[in-house]
């Protein structure tokens, strides 16, 4: 079990850039693949990126692949998400969830594991 809590949102100009972190507590966060999701108004939550648990491996969106990069500190329990270039249609909620299958974390995140969630919006 463990549970997440983002930060690192805000209000940005298109072409600007943020980095996301998902901070992680549980002893065994190493052992799972961790994931980025978004939700914009209106719109269902969708996946964006995913690493698995040793960080060799990433997975991305089509909408934000070169744009966006996913990494993560097993020592620090941290995943993070660097956005750049980013655009109107990146403005939503995002999450971060964890499973130790990443397939599954990609296709059906845990319910139990959202946390609060971190508003990015940019603007035109």
């Amino acid at each position: 079990q463990v549970q997440l809590v983002e930060s690192g949102g805000g209000l940005v100009q298109a072409g600007g850039s943020l980095r996301l972190s998902c901070a992680a507590s549980g002893r065994t966060f190493s052992s799972y693949a961790m994931g980025w999701f978004r939700q914009a108004p209106g719109k269902e939550r969708e996946f964006v990126a995913a690493i698995n648990w040793s960080g060799d491996s990433t997975y991305y969106a089509d909408s934000v692949k070169g744009r966006f990069t996913i990494s993560r500190d097993n020592a620090k329990m941290t995943v993070y998400l660097q956005m750049n270039s980013l655009k109107p249609e990146d403005t939503a909620v995002y999450y971060c969830n964890a499973d130790h299958l990443l397939t599954r974390l990609k296709a059906h995140p845990r319910q139990d594991y959202w946390g609060q969630g971190t508003q990015v919006t940019v603007s035109s």
